[in-house]
């Protein structure tokens, strides 16, 4: 049984996810409810549960300001809101999970298994929360990028990725130091999530970063060659997308 806690100050918000949480997802007991940053930390450190349903925007501090006053983070996060794209994008960036309010049980219940998968394997997003938290200081905008593959999670700068590869349904990435990264997410995956930081799609295949552009050969598409000497294809149709931005850079 998955022992977990709700902190939100909106008694309807605690009542509502309680009430899906009973219907939808088996194997989870709530074993407490706090409605402020102090009366969260307070019932983590009382109660130590597994799972955290953590709402971001609160009374007297935040989600994050919580998490920042809770020394041993042995528990993992879902994180639940009903705005806040710049602590989404947060988020995203340390591969944790959010639930968007009102929460869609389909989604609460993929986000559960998740946790319930990552507790069974006895790994943890410790490392994840401790990014989150590096991002949320970097000015607005997260720099570090939680990549989980089969060793663990990496934790990457974003200036340290040259390109982002497409392999089916994982995308490998590729690194200043030399080193490949294989994460199972897609391609449209990042390209959602970085296409604002200077990466852009240049061909289905892949993503690149700007910044890491040496040469634009001219041709149908063209091609550019990047700092690691690799050779991109730019396909036609992103061709004009793709001299546009580099001209911002």
């Amino acid at each position: 049984m998955i022992r977990a806690v709700i902190v939100d100050d909106e008694l309807k918000g605690r009542e509502t996810l309680r009430t899906l949480i009973m219907r939808h997802c088996k194997g989870i007991e709530v074993v407490g409810m706090a409605d402020s940053v102090a009366s969260g930390v307070t019932l983590i450190r009382n109660a130590a549960p597994d799972l955290v349903f953590l709402d971001i925007e609160m009374p007297g501090g935040n989600g994050f300001d919580l998490l920042d006053k809770v020394k041993d983070k042995n528990f993992e996060i879902i994180f639940t809101t009903a705005y806040s794209q710049y602590a989404i994008k947060a988020i995203r960036f340390s591969a944790l999970d959010y639930l968007l309010k009102p929460v869609n049980p389909q989604e609460l219940q993929d986000a559960v298994l998740k946790v319930a998968q990552l507790l069974s394997a006895s790994t943890s997003n410790r490392r994840n929360v401790d990014a989150l938290l590096s991002n949320l200081q970097e000015n607005n905008e997260p720099k570090k990028l939680a990549l989980p593959n089969t060793e663990g999670v990496a934790f990457v700068n974003l200036d340290e990725i040259i390109r982002c590869m497409a392999d089916a349904n994982y995308t490998g990435i590729y690194l200043t130091s030399g080193k490949k990264i294989l994460v199972a997410r897609t391609l449209k995956d990042y390209e959602e999530l970085l296409s604002e930081d200077d990466f852009c799609r240049v061909h289905h295949a892949h993503l690149i970063n700007l910044r890491h552009v040496r040469e634009y050969i001219k041709g149908e598409g063209g091609t550019v060659l990047m700092s690691d000497g690799t050779r991109v294809e730019v396909s036609r149709r992103k061709k004009n997308e793709f001299l546009e931005r580099l001209k911002a850079i």
